[in-house]
């Protein structure tokens, strides 16, 4: 499998074509460096920027740490484009004719996630509101998008959501999906020509302790809207000259009884894309009344 992957390098941070074989071999993963940045490869032409991927040579052996495979990339994301996904809105708010009609809408519901900054990479932590009493973490296929809207790759999300924000309004969106820490990216992005074609499975565990709090599993094929069509709507009005990333929704929502909790693990996997795994950290801080009556 290839992928491009962004890596720490000393001090500075580069762009690597990474070569991981499945040959069971031993042979080693190698890393061959590009010139340029994800940001210029995602200006180009599809057919181009293959081009550039292709004739990465030189590799060494991959022994550096991978970075969040951002640079200047916006990341947004879709929702209630699976069943799984309406019904655990239902779950959450009194507010359940209004996901009813997204999912069954013309028009999808996105919405913006992340700037590159607040991004995480795999083995890094992923945070819970210190605000919120309901959080969980929503796997999802990304779409690496280039500056004229083509699909140019996939990688492993994490769309981190509180549940409780959300369920007590609506209107409450962005507080329960933007803040720091709020998604993970990784480990790389596999060129859309390396990806078989066909459904993809998901699948997520939570780990607590030594046991799992949550294990499930989805395919793409449950997805109720095509990944054309959610770019489509995407760039309709919008321009996005370094390229963009587009989160496509959730089909695995735990259990009304599962919260994440401060030292959990999420372990997320896409066949044919990649496995990222990030430790639970909370982050901000509670509300000024709920702080002055914890403090009574």
């Amino acid at each position: 499998m290839i992928s491009i992957v962004r890596i720490a390098d000393g001090e500075t941070t580069r762009w690597a074509v990474r070569t991981t074989p499945d040959d069971g071999a031993g042979t080693p993963t190698l890393d061959a460096p590009l010139d340029i940045g994800l940001a210029q490869l995602l200006a180009m032409p599809l057919a181009e920027a293959r081009r550039v991927v292709e004739s990465a040579g030189g590799g060494a052996p991959a022994t550096a740490r991978t970075l969040a495979p951002v640079d200047a990339q916006e990341v947004w994301a879709a929702g209630v484009t699976y069943e799984r996904s309406r019904v655990g809105r239902r779950e959450e708010s009194p507010h359940g004719d209004l996901y009813d009609g997204v999912y069954d809408g013309e028009r999808p519901e996105l919405f913006f996630k992340a700037v590159p900054w607040r991004v995480v990479g795999d083995g890094e932590a992923v945070g819970i509101r210190a605000d919120s009493s309901w959080d969980v973490p929503e796997p999802e296929l990304g779409l690496v998008v280039n500056s004229r809207g083509e699909i140019f790759g996939y990688l492993v999300g994490n769309d981190m959501s509180s549940r409780s924000i959300e369920g007590e309004n609506p209107l409450y969106l962005p507080q329960a999906k933007v803040y720091d820490r709020s998604c993970a990216l990784g480990p790389g992005i596999v060129p859309v020509w390396a990806v078989p074609d066909g459904p993809m499975t998901i699948t997520m565990r939570i780990e607590r302790g030594q046991g799992t709090v949550f294990e499930g599993e989805t395919s793409t094929a449950s997805l109720h809207r095509s990944l054309a069509e959610l770019v489509d709507w995407l760039t309709r009005a919008m321009v996005f000259p370094s390229g963009a990333v587009l989160l496509t929704g959730t089909g695995l929502v735990p259990d009304a009884d599962v919260t994440l909790a401060e030292g959990d693990t999420v372990v997320i996997e896409i066949a044919g894309v990649g496995r990222i795994a990030n430790p639970v950290t909370v982050v901000g801080r509670s509300s000024q009344a709920q702080s002055t009556r914890e403090g009574a």
